[in-house]
This record gives structure tokens, C-alpha cells and sequence, in this order.
């Protein structure tokens, strides 16, 4: 199983400002909310957005692989990714638990 944690939001107002048309609904996702995903799988609730840029890396971990880029985590089943938004980014640290 993996453990998906959403760590923290950053948020870039100037760039907002700049480039961003003004949307009423952005990230419903909290710093500490946790997903788990068996066999590498969906985990239900998760932002698809947030998914398909940690899949590849949750999919690797669920298959016992880690280590990526030559020993970039202290941990090296584990990973943290960032989703995609490039206005308020949210980072997740991805672990195996079991």
C-alpha cells in the first residue's frame, strides 16, 4: 500500500494575477489529507489533476521499485511530487506502508 499526503500549498498570486482568467472553485485538497492506494491504484477522493502527475511514481512504488534519480529521497520508497497546477501547487509525499 501507498500513503499519499498532501504536505503544503503554495500559492503564486502574481502569477495569477498576471495570467490566470478569475475561477470561483480551485483545490478542495487540505494540508495532512491522506489517500491510499492499493496495488498502485486511484485512490477515491484524490484530485485527478494532483494523480496524473504522481501515478507514474505511485504505480513504481507499488511494485517494490524506488530509488529514483539515483537516491534523491532519504527514503528511497518513497517520493514527493507536485501537482500540476502551476498557480498553487500543492506537494504530496508518497510512501510505502505495507
Amino acid at each position: 500500500m501507498i500513503r499519499i499526503t498532501a504536505i503544503r500549498q503554495t500559492v503564486y498570486a502574481d502569477l495569477m494575477e498576471k495570467y490566470e482568467n478569475p475561477i470561483e472553485h480551485t483545490c478542495d485538497i487540505v494540508e495532512g489529507q491522506q489517500w491510499i492506494s492499493v496495488n498502485g491504484e486511484y485512490p477515491d477522493g484524490m484530485c485527478l489533476s494532483a494523480w496524473s502527475s504522481m501515478r507514474e511514481f505511485v504505480e513504481s512504488l507499488a511494485r517494490g521499485e524506488g530509488d529514483f534519480y539515483d537516491g534523491w529521497m532519504k527514503d528511497p520508497m518513497s517520493a514527493m511530487i507536485s501537482c500540476n497546477d502551476g498557480f498553487r501547487p500543492f506537494s504530496f509525499y508518497i510512501e510505502v506502508i505495507g
